[in-house]
């Protein structure tokens, strides 16, 4: 298995300051005579950049990934590579951590080796967002990105907000405010800070999953984390880490809320295309209790970027949110611009809504959370982009000074709470739990927060159950008759996975877990009338006859898109999502 491990050195530095030492394995994939495996059991550190190179800039471990297992359990030999930073994910958390770090490295004269790894066959090849744009955090980073060709050019022209019924669209006056921000793919915008990263330093291996963390040095495998010494990760996926130092309780203290963001990217017509333009939707065709939503945002090259929003606290087991996505195109304001159109990706993740309510301590035993994974979503906004990069930013200069000066690095959390993030976040923390009472009251609840309280409201609401727990029984609801695609506005889900470039390996171990095989049978399918297989935007499960005619659930791993809605929607929280193998997964390219 290919694997990443932190382990303790000694670094080069005159202060002698501890660094991480990434081992990377690559187990025997033929006889040991193989003279074909040479290459890679002799890897160079020094010349790993020029490794299999994608032309790109970025270090590839395509052909390698997923086919050097070693299931015979004798010990490897493994090269090691020392650094002083490592950050998990190259999103732009992790990327704006990476670049600040370097340019602080460049204004204090300090030599600090960074690196990123990324569970992405390419960088931007997992990164999916709407998305309008706000440069707030880009400007303070890198001040010359209009110069530097930042992939940053359809300046917001016209900003929409309609509420849907099922055949008519009323015009609302839109509380965005999106002038000044740009309509982008951010794929291709994280690539480009890539590049930038880069050229400042940084080291960065797309194609590398960091599966977990360890707490201690037994297992050389995975990735490692050794609490008692000091250790630098900025870590961008970290559930695991926010339950076992709990610091959930010790911020903000309310459960992370969660929704699950559909998406394409069409190709219009040039006389029904707008640059810039921008439209955001409520209503239709979710019922009054579910919360969510639409948007449609008029790209460059005659693209179109549409997609559905659904929140994964919605009661109903037979909702599909898949469905309701395509059900939506359909309507009688929408169909027109996407008819004689072509899908050309298709993509899904989840959002994490709970906003500043939820917002974790961030600093533990060695490292920080950032970005999505503490989740710093604008929910009024629908951004988070900006945030995601300025916590990045925050943590970067928190960990220069606990690496040159010796500070603590729990500094990052003082920094976080002074910054405009947490202004930002104050401000929008009522939105979301204002749903929590259906579409109108949270309409009005909004309104009262945006218009007249300016959010400035001397309580601050809280979040419903969690998401898994809202879900109700079967016997509570109607099935949800939904219509066939019909192959021109609405697509099957198979067409669509296809457009996502997803791919896993084959024979790879299952990343997709049952903590409990029988709960599927014994309670998803009889009490809750199998949600799993509604919930999943790439159909992974599927309930199938046995021999004997029972239904049993069936896992198809390597259609998933790593959206985790079911590690976060199972009514029993029986699955587990963990990383596959890297370089698996969705490849997306404008997104």
């Amino acid at each position: 298995m290919l694997g990443l491990i932190a382990s303790s050195s000694k670094s080069k530095s005159s202060k002698s300051l501890l660094s991480y030492s990434i081992a990377i394995q690559f187990p025997p994939l033929h006889s040991p005579s193989d003279s074909s495996q040479s290459s890679v059991k002799n890897l160079n550190p020094a010349k790993i950049a020029d490794f299999g190179g994608n032309g790109g800039g970025f270090w590839r471990a395509q052909g390698l990934v997923g086919g050097v297992r070693n299931f015979s359990g004798e010990p490897v030999s493994r090269e090691s590579l020392n650094y002083d930073v490592v950050i998990v994910g190259a999103g732009p958390a992790g990327l704006s951590a990476a670049i600040r770090l370097k340019q602080l490295c460049r204004e204090k004269d300090v030599d600090l080796s960074v690196c990123v790894v990324e569970k992405g066959a390419e960088v931007g090849a997992h990164i999916l967002s709407g998305n309008v744009f706000e440069p707030r955090a880009l400007n303070d980073l890198l001040p010359n990105w209009k110069q530097e060709e930042a992939p940053i050019h359809v300046p917001v022209s016209s900003d929409k907000f309609w509420l849907l019924s099922k055949t008519r669209a009323f015009p609302c006056p839109s509380p965005f405010n999106n002038r000044g921000n740009y309509v982008i793919s951010l794929s291709q915008l994280v690539r480009w800070l890539g590049l930038k990263a880069e050229e400042l330093g940084v080291e960065i291996y797309p194609g590398f999953a960091a599966s977990e963390i360890l707490y201690d040095t037994t297992d050389k495998t995975k990735f490692n984390l050794e609490t008692t010494d000091l250790f630098e990760i900025l870590c961008d996926s970290a559930k695991e880490v926010i339950r076992k130092f709990n610091l959930r309780e010790k911020g903000q203290g309310q459960h992370q809320t969660y929704a699950l963001g559909i998406k394409e990217v069409w190709e219009v017509s040039a006389d029904k295309h707008q640059a810039g333009s921008v439209l955001h939707t409520l209503g239709w065709p979710l019922d009054s209790r579910t919360y969510g939503g639409s948007f449609l945002y008029h790209m460059k090259d005659r693209q179109v970027a549409i997609g559905f929003v659904v929140a994964l606290n919605y009661h109903n087991p037979f909702l599909n949110p898949y469905e309701e996505f395509q059900r939506f195109k359909h309507h009688p304001a929408i169909s027109p611009l996407l008819e004689g159109g072509t899908v050309l990706e298709y993509g899904a993740r989840t959002l994490n809504e709970g906003g500043y309510q939820s917002i974790p301590y961030p600093v533990f035993p060695g490292g920080a959370i950032i970005g999505c994974s503490a989740g710093f979503l604008n929910v009024p906004k629908i951004k988070g982009s900006h945030t995601a990069m300025k916590s990045g930013m925050l943590a970067a200069e928190s960990v220069f000074r606990t690496l040159h000066e010796g500070s603590p690095l729990e500094a990052f959390w003082d920094s976080l709470k002074s910054s405009w993030i947490w202004k930002e976040l104050h401000s929008a923390r009522n939105y979301r739990p204002a749903f929590e009472y259906g579409l109108f009251p949270g309409l009005a609840l909004s309104a009262l927060e945006h218009y007249i309280m300016k959010g400035r409201s001397p309580w601050t609401m809280k979040h419903g159950k969690p998401d898994h727990e809202a879900t109700g029984e079967a016997q509570l609801f109607r099935p949800i008759d939904y219509p066939k695609p019909d192959g021109v506005v609405s697509f099957d889900v198979p067409t669509s996975l296809y457009r996502s470039n997803t791919n896993h390996d084959h024979d790879q171990p299952a990343h997709l877990r049952l903590r409990d095989p029988k709960i599927p049978e014994l309670v998803n399918l009889p009490v809750y009338a199998g949600p799993e297989s509604r919930y999943c935007p790439a159909r992974v499960y599927e309930y199938v006859a046995d021999d004997s005619g029972h239904l049993k659930l069936q896992i198809n791993a390597q259609n998933c898109l790593h959206c985790k809605a079911c590690d976060i929607k199972d009514p029993k929280q029986n699955i587990k999502w963990t990383v596959p193998e890297g370089g698996g997964g969705p490849g997306y390219t404008i997104m």
